[in-house]
């Protein structure tokens, strides 16, 4: 792997951070944390990160992994350490259409060049697309601390560590390709799962992307 190809330190550190928080092992997030600071992962960008697990991992893991990383600021704090902040989210424009945002956002991390029809899930339970749409897709992805690459990867470290979210696994995996992530970028996340994360993780993941990748080639 080239590089220009590799995952940088900071892309790596997200990987652990996202791992532990959504299956909720504190003890592991910790350092975890504490590394992705040292890679040079800002206050805000982590912040950003437990903000957008609980959109995957539920508000318990979510208020854990904050609460864990207060817990680290104040110990950092406390022994003369100065962390760099960083920006904080511009604000989302007010008259901002939210159902047609969320919309394009979530046809753009499919591959989609237009909006498909609703089927499935998506007409059997109508109020989960609009929350999908107009929170996860909009109210969450329009906050730029990070961007959508790096939202897939948090998502896709998150996924690959919990049990039942294969499904999910396959789609985010298309849409971190999708939003610029290479085949040798993704091979080094499996990498890091497996140094990082588990051995376990690594090879559930490994299995998806070669189902993404072979369907890609189809």
């Amino acid at each position: 792997m080239s590089d220009n190809q590799a995952l940088s330190t900071k892309q790596q550190s997200i990987i652990p951070i996202s791992a532990f928080t959504a299956t909720g092992d504190l003890t592991k997030l910790k350092p975890a944390l504490q590394a992705g600071l040292e890679a040079g992962l800002t206050v805000n960008e982590i912040k950003e990160i437990l903000v957008h697990l609980y959109a995957y991992a539920g508000f318990p893991r979510s208020l854990n992994g904050i609460n864990t990383f207060m817990a680290l600021l104040d110990e950092r704090q406390a022994q003369g350490i100065e962390d760099e902040v960083g920006p904080d989210a511009d604000p989302v424009p007010a008259d901002m259409d939210r159902d047609d945002y969320g919309a394009r956002v979530r046809a753009k991390l499919a591959g989609a060049e237009t909006i498909p029809p609703p089927s499935g899930y998506q007409l059997f339970v109508p109020i989960i697309d609009t929350f999908l749409k107009e929170h996860l897709f909009a109210d969450i992805f329009a906050r730029d601390v990070l961007d959508f690459q790096t939202r897939e990867l948090v998502t896709i470290s998150a996924l690959a560590s919990m049990l039942g979210t294969g499904g999910q696994l396959l789609f985010h995996l298309g849409a971190a390709m999708n939003t610029g992530l290479s085949e040798a970028q993704l091979q080094g996340f499996i990498v890091v799962l497996a140094n990082e994360v588990g051995q376990q993780e690594a090879a559930a993941a490994a299995a998806a992307l070669g189902m993404v990748l072979s369907r890609r080639a189809s």
